[in-house]
């Protein structure tokens, strides 16, 4: 379900996740991610690469930590192959 925000918060909102979405290191990531699902065919349908643990996974099991949450993981980053 959508947060729901007012239409200043939104707004503010949109301009903190664009500016995070382009940071280096989230480039990087996605730039290896869809590079890795052109590669893989029908093996990354439906599933998310995990760069923390070099495999496809389920989105939730992705964005979950792998059940851990998402505050033991905050701040670190992972290496990305160029």
């Amino acid at each position: 379900m959508p947060q729901k925000l007012s239409p200043a918060a939104r707004r503010a909102k949109a301009a903190r996740d664009k500016a995070y979405a382009m940071t280096p290191a989230r480039r990087a990531k996605k730039a290896h991610a869809q590079r890795m699902r052109r590669g893989a065919g029908g093996a990354a349908e439906g599933k998310d690469w995990d760069h923390k643990d070099s495999r496809w996974e389920s989105p939730a099991q992705n964005r979950g930590n792998d059940g851990q949450g998402t505050k033991k993981e905050s701040g670190k980053n992972y290496k990305v192959p160029k």
